[in-house]
C-alpha cells in the first residue's frame, strides 16, 4: 500500500509512553471444572512456601486482568542443583482456558496465540523475566521435570503491567445501580487493557489496531479517559497507508514497523468517516479535520461506486468484504446498505464541520433520495421487517443498520424491532458478538427505546459478568458461553475492545442515579 509520508511522520511522533505498574498476585488458587463445564475457584496455600518437584503445579491469581511482563524469583532447596528445572507457564484471561489441551487445538487461527511458555533454568537463585507480553489474570506454574536432588521454590512473582490509560484522568462514574456500576467497571477495565501504543482490539489477540474496534473504543474513551490524542494517532496511522485507490485498511500493524494489513473491509473503511467526525466533535481539532477530511471523503466515494442505478449497494468485492458480525450465516446485503446510509449521513455532517457547503448539500440530497429507496427495497410488507438477499433473510443486523442509517423514522424503527422480538428465533439470524450488540443498543436508543436499551446492556453484558468476567469478551453467546468461531476457546479473546460498550452508553445516555 502506498505510504503518505507526511501522515506517517506525524503519526510516528505521537506514540504515547506506556505507564508501568508492578502488580503482585493476591493468592494462589485451585480451579476445578464442574459438570456443566463451568469453573469453581478455591483459595489455595501460599506459593512462596511450597517446594516443587517434577509434575507439581500451582495457579497464581492476580486479582484482575493484567497486560504485561511476568517475573518469577526462583530458588532451590536441598542439594546443589545438578540439572536444569524444566518449567511450563500457562496464562489465562479466563479459567476455562486451563481445561482445553493446547496440543489438541485444531482451529483455523494460529496456535501461536495460545499463551504458554516452556523454559529451562540452570542456575539458582535467579530472576526469570519473560520477554513476551501476556494478557491474563491467572498463571499456572508447572514443573515438567526437575532433578530428585533438589526442590524448586518460587519466592516471588510479579507482573510489570503496561497501558497508556492514565487512571488519574479517569472520569468518575457514580450510580446507586449496582449492576450499572459493575458493568461500567468491567468495561473501563476492558478499555484500559486495550489502550496500549494504539487502541488494540485485544491485548491477547490480535494485538493490533482495527478500525471497527477503534470507533467503539474512541466512543468509550470520550466518556472515560478522554485521551483523545490516542484516537488522533490511530486516525493518522490509517490515513498514512492506503491502497492505490485510496482505501484505508481494516487494520494496521505497528511493530516492527507501521504497516497496513492486506485485508480490506467495506464497513470498516467507511467507519473512518464516523470516527473522524466523533473525534472532531470531542476535540475541536481543526488541523486534524482539515488534513484527514479528504481521506474520509475518499472512502465514501469508493463506496458510492458500488451503487447500482437503483441506489442500492451491489457487489462490494472492490472494497473487500463486509464484516458486520461474527456470523457466517448472515446475509449482509441489507446491512451494507444501512452502513452506507449511516456513514453517508456522517459524511454530510463532516462536510458541514469543514464548511464545505457545496459538498454538504450534495450529500444531503443523496441521503434524502436513498432513505426511501432503501426502505422500499428491503422492507417486507408481509412481515413488516427488513429482509436481505435472494432468500429474504431476516436478521437483527439488517434491522439495526437500516434503522441507524435512517431508512425509517424512530417510531417505525421501534415497531420493527418489536416485531422481530415477537418472531420465532429460528426465523431470525441472531447476533453473536458484543460488536453487534453495541449496534443493537445504539439502534434502540435511536428509536427512543432507552429502557429497553438499558435492559439489553444489563442482560447481555451482565451475562458475562455473571460468568465471572474481569473484562468483556470478544464473543459471547448467552446460550453457549463456550462458543468459539476459531475452533477452540483457548484462542478466544476475553478482553476485547469492541466489548466496552457499557462505559459509553451508561455514561452518555443515563443519569448517574439510574436504577
Amino acid at each position: 500500500m502506498p505510504v503518505v509520508p507526511y501522515f506517517r511522520e506525524k503519526a510516528e511522533k505521537m506514540f504515547p509512553e506506556l505507564i508501568e505498574t508492578w502488580v503482585s498476585p493476591l493468592r494462589t488458587v485451585t480451579i476445578d471444572q464442574n459438570e456443566e463445564g463451568g469453573t469453581e475457584i478455591h483459595r489455595d496455600a501460599e506459593y512462596c512456601t511450597r517446594e516443587l518437584n517434577s509434575g507439581d503445579e500451582f495457579i497464581l491469581d492476580f486479582g484482575d486482568h493484567q497486560t504485561g511482563y511476568l517475573t518469577l524469583e526462583l530458588a532451590a532447596t536441598g542439594h546443589h542443583p545438578d540439572a536444569p528445572a524444566w518449567i511450563e507457564l500457562q496464562f489465562a484471561e479466563n479459567p476455562r482456558e486451563f481445561f482445553e489441551n493446547p496440543k489438541e487445538y485444531r482451529g483455523w487461527i494460529s496456535s501461536g496465540w495460545i499463551q504458554t511458555e516452556q523454559v529451562h533454568v540452570d542456575v539458582f537463585p535467579t530472576s526469570l523475566v519473560l520477554p513476551r507480553r501476556y494478557a491474563f489474570r491467572y498463571v499456572k506454574v508447572r514443573t515438567i521435570s526437575i532433578s530428585q536432588n533438589y526442590h524448586l521454590l518460587v519466592r516471588k512473582a510479579r507482573v510489570k503491567a503496561v497501558s497508556s490509560a492514565d487512571d488519574n484522568r479517569l472520569l468518575a462514574y457514580k450510580t446507586e445501580d449496582a449492576r450499572a456500576a459493575q458493568l461500567d467497571r468491567l468495561a473501563v477495565r476492558t478499555l484500559h487493557e486495550c489502550m496500549q501504543k494504539v487502541f488494540e482490539d485485544g491485548p491477547k489477540r490480535d494485538r493490533r489496531l482495527w478500525l471497527g474496534d477503534l470507533r467503539m473504543e474512541a466512543l468509550a474513551n470520550y466518556e472515560t479517559y478522554r485521551q483523545n490524542d490516542l484516537v488522533k494517532l490511530c486516525l493518522y496511522l490509517f490515513a498514512s497507508d492506503v491502497t492505490e485507490r485510496g482505501q484505508v485498511a481494516a487494520n494496521v500493524f505497528i511493530e516492527p514497523r507501521i504497516e497496513a494489513d492486506f485485508g480490506l473491509l467495506f464497513d470498516y473503511s467507511l467507519f473512518f468517516i464516523s470516527t473522524l467526525l466523533d473525534y472532531y466533535r470531542q476535540s475541536q481539532d481543526r488541523e486534524t479535520l482539515e488534513e484527514l477530511y479528504p481521506t474520509a471523503m475518499k472512502q465514501l466515494e469508493l463506496a458510492a461506486q458500488l451503487k447500482g442505478s437503483d441506489g442500492i449497494i451491489g457487489d462490494i468485492a472492490p472494497m473487500g468484504i463486509c464484516f458486520i458480525d461474527w456470523n457466517l450465516d448472515l446475509d449482509k446485503t441489507a446491512s451494507a446498505q444501512g452502513v452506507y446510509l449511516y456513514c453517508l449521513g456522517d459524511a454530510m455532517k463532516l462536510a458541514d464541520c469543514m464548511g464545505d457547503k457545496e459538498k454538504a448539500e450534495a450529500l444531503s440530497r443523496e441521503y434524502s433520495l436513498l432513505k426511501p429507496v432503501s426502505r422500499e427495497q428491503f422492507l417486507d410488507t408481509t412481515t413488516g421487517v427488513f429482509v436481505s438477499g435472494k432468500q429474504k433473510q431476516i436478521s437483527w443486523a439488517s434491522q439495526c443498520w437500516l434503522i441507524l442509517g435512517g431508512a425509517v423514522d424512530p417510531d417505525e424503527g421501534a415497531q420493527i424491532l418489536r416485531r422481530l422480538e415477537q418472531m420465532n428465533e429460528k426465523q431470525v439470524c441472531q447476533m453473536v458478538s458484543p460488536y453487534m450488540y453495541h449496534v443493537y443498543v445504539d439502534a434502540l436508543i435511536a428509536c427512543k427505546q432507552k429502557e429497553k436499551a438499558l435492559a439489553v446492556l444489563k442482560e447481555y453484558w451482565g451475562g458475562m459478568a455473571d460468568e465471572g468476567a474481569d473484562t468483556f469478551w470478544e464473543l459471547y453467546n448467552p446460550k453457549n458461553s463456550r462458543e468459539s468461531p476459531y475452533g477452540g476457546t483457548i484462542v478466544n479473546s476475553y478482553c476485547h475492545a469492541w466489548s466496552c460498550a457499557p462505559a459509553y452508553f451508561l455514561r452518555k445516555y443515563y443519569p448517574s442515579d439510574q436504577k
